[in-house]
């Protein structure tokens, strides 16, 4: 299966992967729980944008890494659209840096962590964490990357 995704760059910086990335990282996630041939939007942006939009949908006043919204469709219209995911690209670095992760690394696991999102995956009780963070190393390690849970990489 396959995601058509529709790319939108607001922000400016050398360590955005490029789309073919992100497709292979979003049909990986999207094949996992089997919503692929579906029309994704992803916009990579900047900490104000990422804040502003945080703040109106989550009610938290900063900037976060990844935003997932899905899509809903209106009662008898059927579409093909996952929904948008809305990646904050400073934070990407930040973040890697900080957990010792290569930025490819970190990005991928963003992008795989909002699909999952947006195919009704959460993270909400203990319970549905593990299943999701299970999946997302499942669908990681595949693409051959090392976990994203990894303890003793994260405390480094």
């Amino acid at each position: 299966m396959s995601l058509m995704i529709n790319l939108q760059i607001a922000v400016s910086s050398e360590q955005i992967p490029d789309k073919n990335k992100f497709q292979l990282w979003a049909d990986a996630a999207a094949d996992a729980c089997a919503c692929g041939n579906q029309e994704l939007t992803i916009r990579v942006t900047d900490m104000n944008e990422s804040a502003e939009l945080n703040s109106r949908y989550r009610n938290r006043a900063s900037a976060t890494n990844v935003l997932s919204f899905p899509f809903e469709d209106p009662p008898g219209v059927d579409t093909e659209i996952l929904g948008d995911l809305v990646i904050c690209a400073p934070l990407v670095q930040r973040e890697a840096d900080e957990q010792h992760k290569s930025v490819e690394a970190h990005w991928a696991h963003l992008l795989v962590h909002g699909v999952l999102h947006l195919c009704g995956y959460d993270h909400i009780d203990a319970v549905q964490a593990e299943e999701m963070e299970a999946l997302e190393t499942r669908i990681l390690t595949g693409l051959g990357y090392s976990p994203p849970y990894d303890e003793q990489l994260l405390q480094q």
